[in-house]
């Protein structure tokens, strides 16, 4: 792993995992386009770390306010909302450890430009039709539960958990920038618990190396994956989603050509 290759990583899983086109098929295509070596489960928790750093600074204010009402007045707006966060973490941290062994699987180039593709629609139609209606902190215990168990469908590269979940969101009739802050609040213990979950594994495994790729990685996605959140929030102020849709169907045409030509 050379320091470039690590900075490329990391601006595409900061990008990748807070916007809604998919950074684990991002990550995968990486190798696949360019002929590099898989980097492994070592960077993949860097990478996560990095992600993990970059929502919790942009919501520390937040989560120090939902941490607090949630056990001190639960029944105060951040109250609900901490609770909301918290039980929709659930479905997604329980399937992610049940299908983790699974994952190698899903990581079939043509199937990741496929469910690009897919989810490209599904964004777009998500987005058009919905009433665009409720706030964040009316999102209730059904709507919780429903975009957190939808969290189980991006175990495949190409759903992106961030699109999964903005897109039923949008289905229940949120208003964009308030499902994609809900996503951002949701991802803090996903993307935490993931990084750390897998590295307590190669701890354990022996094999945990912390040199300077891995470094360069973690501040990189962290930096971009700041950037990214506040342009997702910003943008979603004033437009829609068609632009990622846009972008899901001409990756995923791409992918599938190159596939097929190869």
């Amino acid at each position: 792993m050379t320091i470039v290759q690590a900075i490329i990583y990391g601006v595409v899983q900061g990008i990748g995992e807070f916007l809604p086109i998919s950074s684990t098929a991002h990550l995968v295509l990486l190798p696949w386009l360019f002929g590099w070596k898989d980097p492994g489960t070592v960077f993949d928790v860097a990478l996560h770390l990095g992600t993990s750093v970059a929502v919790i600074l942009f919501f520390w204010k937040d989560w120090i306010e939902l941490i607090k009402n949630g056990f001190t007045n639960p029944k105060s707006k951040s109250g609900k909302l901490f609770w909301m966060v918290i039980i929709a973490t659930i479905p997604g941290a329980v399937f992610g450890l049940v299908l983790d062994k699974y994952m190698d699987s899903f990581k079939n180039p043509a199937l990741i430009g496929v469910m690009l593709i897919i989810m490209g629609i599904v964004l777009y139609y998500a987005d058009k039709l919905s009433r665009s209606n409720i706030k964040i902190e009316n999102i209730g215990l059904k709507r919780s539960v429903i975009i957190g168990i939808s969290q189980v469908l991006a175990i495949v590269p190409g759903v992106s958990r961030s699109g999964i979940t903005m897109s039923m969101g949008r289905f229940l009739g949120m208003k964009r920038e308030d499902i994609a802050k809900f996503t951002f609040l949701l991802s803090t213990p996903i993307i935490l618990g993931d990084a750390g979950y897998h590295l307590l594994k190669v701890a354990k495994a022996g094999t945990l190396v912390i040199n300077t790729p891995f470094i360069t990685a973690v501040i990189t996605a962290a930096i971009v994956g700041l950037l990214s959140i506040k342009f997702l929030l910003d943008y979603l102020k004033e437009r829609g989603f068609g632009i990622f849709s846009v972008y899901r169907l001409i990756a995923g045409a791409a992918v599938i050509a190159i596939y097929f030509i190869r």
